[in-house]
């Protein structure tokens, strides 16, 4: 029974499809030339094929490092070369493999399910954080604050919500380049159209006064490039967003709880932007997709716990804060 070139899974013959371009054989989940990375496929098929002899004379410690990666290029087989992951997105290229810039648009890397993957970081952002504090006024838009004079309210919860996602993707970005790994922040095709739906339907609920569809905004995320496997690398990487929305949600609730009871409703605002990140920390930690708790349980089970666990208890007695009763209310004079 023939195997795929990518995955090395057996495949039955009446399933089988082969690539045009590269001429190997592929499962039904490799089939498109860019879930098997064709034309890394292409060229080393290539090396293999014109590979020049390496002299015995040689030696490599007098060599460039360059000159090295080059060399340990044109002596790698393509089960080497397989699929690697850093639980996001799938990297078919081990770390030695990764481009000086992977995301220069002369590197030749395609990547998958990025919206403009050749743009820049900042404008990336911009765009990110633009859409999630926009879906922020419209999540937290009530009228009777306007009526209220408390307009103001509803741009500082939005802007903590955009802060709670922005802090949670620069904590996974500053440990990657802590490893020296390359990463940016990218808008996903697939998150830009859930919070483009999310936005549409809450600007329908507003207009039309109707209790609408929740306007869910995951409009990006960090790309990480290089990691293998699942180790401390990785699990760190991956941990770093739940625990940057644990650390700054417990900086609020101490905040809360300072702010005189007299400059209420400031201190339930502060209350509630830590709710935000112990919820937004929280649901990332569901051992789940590309969620960044499937990587953190299969890399440290008791780390995965004692994350989860805190976020949770944090999450409830937040909670339990914010709506408590007029009589034990902790914010309200």
């Amino acid at each position: 029974m023939p195997n795929c070139y990518h995955c090395g899974e057996e495949i039955l013959e009446r399933e089988i499809f082969q690539c045009s371009k590269c001429g190997q054989n592929y499962c039904s989940l490799h089939r498109d030339p860019i879930n098997h990375e064709c034309n890394i496929v292409k060229e080393n098929l290539n090396l293999q094929r014109f590979q020049p002899p390496t002299p015995s004379y040689v030696d490599s410690s007098q060599l460039s490092s360059t000159t090295q990666q080059n060399m340990y290029q044109q002596h790698l087989t393509q089960e080497e070369m397989r699929g690697t992951t850093d639980g996001t997105y799938t990297w078919y290229r081990q770390e030695i493999l990764v481009p000086e810039n992977a995301f220069d648009p002369d590197s030749g890397i395609q990547f998958k399910g990025i919206l403009f993957p050749h743009k820049s970081e900042f404008l990336h952002l911009l765009i990110g954080a633009s859409l999630i504090f926009i879906i922020g006024l419209i999540t937290f838009y009530d009228r009777a604050l306007i009526d209220l004079n408390l307009t103001w309210t509803i741009f500082m919860l939005a802007s903590f919500y955009m802060t709670a996602f922005l802090f949670h993707e620069f904590g996974h970005r500053q440990v990657a380049i802590h490893f020296g790994l390359q990463t940016k922040f990218r808008l996903l095709t697939f998150g830009m159209l859930i919070t483009l739906f999310g936005l549409v339907s809450g600007i329908m609920s507003l207009v039309g006064g109707v209790t609408g569809l929740p306007a869910l905004a995951l409009p990006g995320a960090v790309v990480v490039l290089g990691l293998d496997k699942i180790d401390r690398k990785t699990g760190l990487c991956k941990a770093a967003g739940p625990i940057v929305n644990l650390v700054y949600g417990s900086i609020l609730l101490v905040i809360s709880f300072i702010i005189p009871r007299d400059l209420y409703p400031l201190n339930n605002l502060i209350g509630v932007a830590a709710y935000l990140n112990f919820w937004l920390g929280l649901f990332n930690m569901i051992p789940i997709g590309i969620l960044d708790g499937q990587n953190i349980w299969k890399w440290n089970k008791k780390i995965f716990l004692i994350l989860f666990a805190s976020l949770l208890i944090l999450l409830i007695v937040t909670h339990v804060n914010i709506y408590a009763p007029l009589s034990t209310n902790p914010y309200i004079p």
